[in-house]
């Protein structure tokens, strides 16, 4: 398999199903093994408790709540990730700021460029 997610795993929390159809083609495109997708804080944190990935694209506002709870839980298990946001910042989370923030509407390009600097020395996951 080629391409600059060659094998990786990566979770996506997304609650806009067209925005969740053109990450996934994308994620597809660059190789990804196994893309996870979740529209809401519980659905990812099912998720996260069985799983292992490389990376995570996070959505901020998730039907009027946060992801921030998904966020915590990514930072517990050293799982790297970006936002992604039609909003501003991430308000009153400064710890947050160091993040990868993409801004809706983005570009592919820019999407691919927030993913190599993810999984950037990164090993590869194994699936749990």
């Amino acid at each position: 398999m080629t391409g600059l997610l060659a094998g990786r795993r990566i979770l996506v929390v997304e609650d806009e199903m067209l925005v969740l159809m053109q990450i996934e083609m994308a994620l597809e495109d660059l190789g990804c093994s196994a893309v996870c997708a979740a529209a809401s804080v519980a659905e990812a944190a099912a998720i996260l408790v069985g799983e292992s990935f490389d990376a995570a694209m996070l959505d901020v506002n998730l039907g009027g709540e946060k992801s921030y709870p998904v966020a915590d839980m990514l930072i517990r298990r050293s799982i790297p990730f970006a936002f992604s946001t039609g909003y501003g910042d991430l308000g009153d989370r400064t710890d947050l700021y160091d993040r990868p923030m993409l801004r809706k509407p983005y570009a592919r390009a820019d999407l691919e460029a927030v993913l190599a600097k993810l999984i950037a020395d990164q090993p590869m996951s194994s699936a749990a």
